[in-house]
């Protein structure tokens, strides 16, 4: 059996979660069938890239976007499935559907009509996104969804979608690359003081990620307690204003030393160190399908702080791996306040963070093995023939 992976991020050109996916679900995929993938960006070894038109290059993003689509369905070779990833290249994997009659399968990552901000990175690419991901999603034989939540959330925003062609099968985690691996070196280069705690988070800097939220409440952490901000590829150039007009107000009260901001896309390894060593992760998103990073926290035995939105409950166990805080749309301000309390609980109780943390590790070995997803994916293939 041979399958064809149409996505944007594939290694080493990997910004979010599903380009996380992807990297892992190929390697494991590799292991049970043929795989030839499909993605944006710049030739690679292992994948066809594709660049947008060239006569496109004024045109609107997401234009020059399905552009891509057009190419990686014009080069799709002899296969039994297709499974695109992201509205990016979902109408790829439509059009493979309709051009060499194979079954289509769609993995939901994020769905767009619940991303209004995306309007402000895309204008009115952000109709075209939506066309796109809907008639994808409608024709698809098979959609997958990374979480209980995302499931509900498919058939929310796609009712006409019938509900057994809707299969849940969790994200992964690579236990033994993502595990324990304190390095100092790693925090001394970064300017954290291995000597005091401090709270991690790990993210892109969007409107879905909650950033904004987290710099909120740290107003009201601990003294003495460092927030470190792995923190980059912002959506447009508004909000990375947003976030450095904030994070130098913090600084103001806090300190330099206190607010960490590493504005660079780190390296695995570097991300794992930090992971290791930081006293609680948080993860203060408002929209979440999933959510890989606290996997990652939780694999690096690690305490993590999360909203309680999507699939994180699926991931994050309240009072065993960490704490979930409820996230209401209407209150902003009574969520940054008990997203505060939470950190603040776990950092005054290393003890118990350190109990979660443990908890967290043996959670994401037992329950999150990539095998297992690459297993359950290639079943689904192999079930549309």
């Amino acid at each position: 059996m041979r399958a064809a992976v149409l996505t944007r991020e594939y290694p080493p050109e990997i910004y979010g979660g599903a380009g996380v996916h992807v990297d892992f679900l190929v390697r494991e995929l590799r292991r049970l069938i043929d795989v030839e993938v499909h993605c944006f960006g710049a030739p690679r070894a292992d994948a066809r890239a594709y660049q947008p038109t060239p006569d496109l290059e004024d045109a609107n993003a997401a234009l020059r976007y399905l552009s891509v689509d057009l190419q990686m369905a014009a080069s799709v070779g002899p296969v039994s499935a297709a499974h695109s990833h992201t509205w990016y290249a979902n109408l790829a994997g439509h059009l493979t559907k309709l051009l060499h009659g194979v079954p289509h399968v769609v993995t939901a990552h994020s769905l767009e009509p619940l991303r209004p901000w995306k309007a402000e990175q895309l204008g009115g690419g952000y109709a075209l996104s939506c066309w796109a991901e809907r008639t994808a999603y409608l024709a698809a034989d098979a959609v997958i969804a990374v979480s209980e939540g995302m499931r509900a959330d498919v058939l929310q925003a796609y009712p006409e979608i019938d509900p057994g062609r809707v299969h849940v099968i969790h994200n992964g985690i690579d236990s033994a690359l993502y595990r324990p691996a304190p390095d100092p070196a790693v925090l001394a280069r970064h300017g954290v003081d291995p000597d005091r705690p401090f709270v991690l988070y790990v993210g892109r800097i969007t409107r879905q990620k909650g950033l904004p939220h987290l710099l909120a409440a740290a107003h009201r952490l601990a003294p003495g307690v460092q927030l470190v901000l792995a923190a980059s590829a912002p959506d447009t150039p508004e909000i990375a204003a947003e976030v450095a007009d904030e994070v130098r107000a913090l600084r103001a009260e806090r300190g330099e030393a206190e607010v960490i901001w590493l504005r660079d896309m780190l390296p695995r390894e570097e991300v794992i160190a930090l992971l290791s060593q930081a006293t609680v992760f948080c993860c203060p998103s408002v929209y979440e399908p999933l959510g890989i990073v606290n996997l990652e926290a939780m694999a690096c035995r690690t305490a993590v702080v999360a909203s309680d939105v999507g699939g994180i409950p699926e991931v994050v166990a309240d009072g065993e791996t960490g704490l979930l805080v409820h996230y209401d749309p209407g209150g902003p301000q009574a969520y940054e306040g008990a997203l505060s309390d939470a950190l603040n609980e776990l950092v005054g109780d290393p003890a118990r963070a350190a109990a979660m943390g443990a908890a967290g590790r043996e959670r994401t070995v037992a329950e999150f093995g990539w095998d297992a997803v690459a297993a359950r994916t290639a079943e689904l293939y192999r079930s549309l023939r």
